[in-house]
């Protein structure tokens, strides 16, 4: 055997003998058809030959990567590619290594390595494309799909993900062409120009992407010539693009044509159809109308935009003599039609009267939630849009609110003495006084009137002890009046109506989390898992961010931080899975043409840490740290005993007292640990199956640098969260606490940014503006330059008028008294500066607190909890104090603070 013969390697040319290359095509072979033990003894039987051979090595070890040996088959691929740095497969497979531990950069190095060597080799490419569009590598991704299509010209998905490349980095223009020149190279008659679902959705992809460049001629004219050729299989989506392009172009008729078209393909109850149809009424394009149609959910125009006087009447007068008429069972007409009446018109009492009559016979649980919709509030940032009232404050001087709840009275007295409607001889059956009972506690709610609210839904479970729907309002509104612990019970025995009820179930479980009772919420949770396994790692399995979110709140509040952080981070590696789950969808989605869809996905996928649930958990992890930070726990060095004072004999007895109970505690861990693995209960073959974590309690996330992980997380926040107040306070918070004023600084800019179109500042933007001018200083040294500049945005932080700390905080005070319906929080916080700073006296700030009662915006348990322990620190105040508490007492009148 010559030295060649003893060590052949396909990257020096060298190749193996035909029966080892026959063994090694065998292996490939099994790694593809995931016959793992089969490719292992093929491979063994190369290596037994030739022990060096570096593609055989490979190969090996990625077979074992997919069996679970990882630290073996990384080691394996590495002495592979050692022996073989030239083989195009070596670096590929250890470029597939990478990407099964998720390094994608440094997979996609070992991909381009690979390309240098075998520049066409089409596999490696398309798995390089993969991890590009993955990484959003936009520009690369497109010009490796352009490197596959110049290869493989003749396949239609290498077509379509060049131009999807071209769109997703921009070039709207250069998606088009490439889709068009694809279209002209097929033969007439092609399967891929015939009526298909795969045809449709690149021709509705194509009309997309001329749409998104603001080409409206050119995608409206696209999508009539689609029709003409009949390949569209979307209807819908077809006459609702078309509506929207004439509303652009600003021909009306055509597009009302093509929104009454969608209502007689049944879309009467898409309050964005509606929407699209009232525009093209009312003749109203532009960006306006774009910002309309992409509203979601049960608002359409005239609850979402203010509307003239002839505005209104033209559109009544379209609805009540065409609509209605044509679609009488449409809720959604019906509702428009309300919303465009004048609430204080005789017309719209009877509207929403017979609207409520109604909905109260078929006992709709949601009735209350619907009307509040009409509680309709010109915007303070724009006055030309409405927001719906939620404060109790805006709710109960609502003309809507007021007359509404006048009718549902007149309906209940009526109800209650005569089993008739008012105006009105058939005889209602009781469950119609049930539901608007249950209307009328819901009204209570929202007006905060909590007590009010529990006697008419006790009213309503006297009657009907059995209606589930009605234990879960009363909890809400036992919780809301103070006493959670209660409010639990009474979901509970909602929970024990319909045990098959996973709504109702999720529903105690929040309860009984929010009252500090996990253990319990967990066995309810227990009930709708697989049985045979751990409950929690059923729910982290399923990824039930919301139970998870509300655990780690509830460990906070029992100081056990560790198993908080484990929980909040759950919801984070939640999260880096959604991310990426998106790698298997982006050969299918291009393969099965659902380019639109597949769009989208990944722009939602972009913005998936700004998502609240992520934000909640990451502030939830970064307001833990801070407080370990402010915090710090004795280690256990700092609490070893002094021996040094004693004599031999307490020394000896103290040693021994120790000694006992460290194995009194070890024992304690062991006896858990049995107990966790379930060695009483469980079989074999469950505790095989059971996934054991390595640290229940989070000890390791607390040995970690409390400050250096809030940064982390507050970077995250700050790239993919930026319009979200909380980022900005927690990069606040984390910033003036590592020394950098000039970053906390600019998070307090951007605070005010967020609230720019506010007339008033929000409280906690205040307390940090204060905190920022107490504390906020540049590190010693600074250069005069910075000092200078740090020195006069300082003072602009303040605003135009104010020249100092003092005058802040005193033009605030004046801002907040002048306004009567200022909110709770900012008053306490103007009033805890005044009496810090020495600002007026004691009394004023006092007063500003107390004056005007809970007439004021932002009134909750928390918030009245929080003023009146100021109250109570205030010299003097005592009056206030207690005139305070037996305010909070009327409407929190089940909480045992006051």
């Amino acid at each position: 055997m010559t030295s060649k013969d003893a060590n052949p390697q396909a990257g020096k040319g060298i190749p193996l003998p035909k029966k080892e290359t026959d063994l090694f095509r065998s292996v490939v072979k099994h790694y593809e058809c995931k016959q793992y033990k089969k490719g292992i003894k093929s491979a063994d039987a190369i290596l037994k030959r030739f022990p060096k051979h570096g593609e055989t090595l490979c190969m090996k070890g990625l077979i074992l990567n997919c069996t679970g040996k990882r630290e073996e088959a990384i080691n394996m691929v590495k002495l592979g590619l050692m022996n073989d740095m030239r083989s195009h497969v070596c670096w590929h497979v250890y470029g597939l290594i990478y990407r099964s531990e998720r390094n994608y950069n440094e997979a996609i190095k070992a991909y381009k390595q690979a390309l240098r060597i075998d520049k066409e080799n089409i596999q490696i490419l398309k798995d390089l494309a993969l991890l590009q569009i993955q990484m959003r590598d936009l520009e690369g991704f497109t010009q490796t799909q352009h490197l596959i299509l110049e290869l493989k010209p003749n396949l239609k998905v290498n077509w379509l993900a060049f131009a999807l490349g071209k769109h997703m980095k921009g070039d709207c223009k250069g998606a088009v062409d490439v889709i068009d020149i694809f279209l002209s190279t097929l033969e007439q008659g092609s399967t891929d120009l015939q009526k298909s679902y795969e045809t449709s959705e690149l021709a509705l992809y194509k009309n997309s992407i001329l749409a998104e460049s603001g080409r409206w001629n050119e995608a409206l004219d696209h999508l009539i010539e689609c029709k003409e050729k009949d390949i569209i299989v979307d209807n819908h989506s077809w006459l609702k693009m078309c509506g929207y392009y004439q509303l652009q172009l600003e021909r009306y008729d055509q597009a009302k044509d093509a929104f009454l078209k969608l209502f007689e393909r049944g879309s009467t109850e898409d309050y964005s159809v509606h929407t699209g149809y009232m525009l093209a009424i009312l003749n109203i394009s532009g960006d306006l109308s774009k910002r309309m149609m992409k509203s979601k959910g049960a608002r359409a125009l005239p609850s979402l935009m203010v509307l003239s006087e002839m505005q209104r009447s033209m559109l009544q007068k379209e609805y009540e003599n065409n609509m209605l008429v044509q679609y009488p069972k449409s809720i959604a007409t019906r509702r428009i039609i309300i919303t465009l009446l004048d609430v204080e018109s005789d017309e719209w009492k009877e509207e929403i009267q017979s609207y409520i009559q109604l909905n109260i016979k078929r006992g709709v649980p949601s009735l209350g939630d619907d009307l509040s919709a009409l509680f309709l509030c010109c915007s303070p940032e724009n006055g030309n849009e409405y927001y719906v009232a939620e404060d109790p404050v805006d709710v109960k001087g609502h003309q809507a609110f007021c007359n509404i709840s006048k009718i549902v009275d007149d309906i209940i007295d009526s109800l209650e003495n005569n089993s008739t409607f008012p105006n009105d001889e058939d005889i209602q059956p009781p469950s119609t006084l049930l539901w608007a009972w249950f209307l009328r506690s819901v009204l209570h709610e929202f007006a905060a009137e909590y007590r009010e609210a529990i006697h008419f839904i006790d009213k309503c479970i006297d009657q009907t002890p059995t209606g589930v729907d009605l234990y879960e309002l009363k909890g809400r509104l036992v919780k809301k009046a103070g006493d959670i612990a209660a409010a639990a019970e009474c979901l509970d025995k909602g929970r024990d109506l319909d045990k098959q009820d996973r709504y109702i179930n999720n529903m105690t479980t929040k309860y009984l989390l929010q009252a500090d009772r996990e253990k319990e919420a967990l066995e309810k949770m227990a009930l709708f898992t697989r049985h045979e396994s751990d409950p929690e790692q059923n729910i982290f399995d399923m990824q039930v961010t919301w139970y998870e979110l509300e655990l780690a709140a509830c460990y906070g509040r029992k100081k056990m931080y560790g198993k908080c952080l484990k929980k909040y981070m759950a919801v984070e590696k939640h999260f880096e899975d959604i991310h990426e789950d998106q790698f298997d969808f982006h050969s299918y989605c291009i393969r099965k043409v659902t380019l639109r869809a597949y769009v989208d996905v990944l722009r939602w996928e972009d913005a998936i840490w700004g998502q609240d649930t992520y934000v909640r958990a990451a502030e939830g992890i970064i307001k833990t740290y801070l407080h370990l930070h402010d915090n710090p726990t004795k280690s256990s060095e700092d609490d070893e005993i002094d021996y040094s004072s004693m004599t031999a004999a307490e020394r000896k007895k103290a040693k021994a007292i120790a000694r006992k109970k460290k194995l009194k505690e070890e024992k304690k861990i062991l006896e858990e640990a049995k107990r966790e693995d379930g060695d009483e209960a469980k079989s074999k073959t469950e505790r095989k199956n059971l996934v054991k974590d390595q640290d229940p309690d989070g000890l390791e996330l607390l040995k970690k640098p409390h400050l250096d992980e809030a940064k982390r997380y507050a970077a995250t926040l700050v790239k993919n969260a930026a319009n979200h107040l909380n980022t900005w306070l927690c990069q606040y918070d984390v910033c003036i606490r590592r020394g950098k004023a000039l970053m906390a600084m600019r998070a307090l800019f951007q605070a005010l940014h967020l609230c720019r179109e506010s007339k008033f500042i929000h409280h906690e933007i205040f307390k940090r503006i204060v905190d920022f001018q107490e504390n906020g200083k540049l590190a010693e040294g600074s250069h005069p330059a910075v000092v200078e500049v740090f020195n006069m945005e300082k003072a602009t932080l303040l605003g135009p008028t104010s020249k100092s700390l003092n005058a802040f905080i005193l033009e605030w005070y004046e801002k907040v008294k002048a306004n009567p319906p200022s909110a709770l929080p900012l008053r306490v916080e103007v009033a805890k500066a005044m009496l810090r700073h020495n600002i007026g006296s004691p009394m004023d700030a006092s007063k500003l607190i107390i004056e005007n009662g809970l007439n004021v915006r932002e009134v909750t348990l928390n918030n009245c909890v929080e003023a009146l322990t100021v109250l109570k620190s205030i010299e003097g105040s005592e009056q206030h104090a207690t005139e305070f508490a037996a305010l909070a007492k009327k409407v929190y009148h089940l909480s045992s603070n006051f």
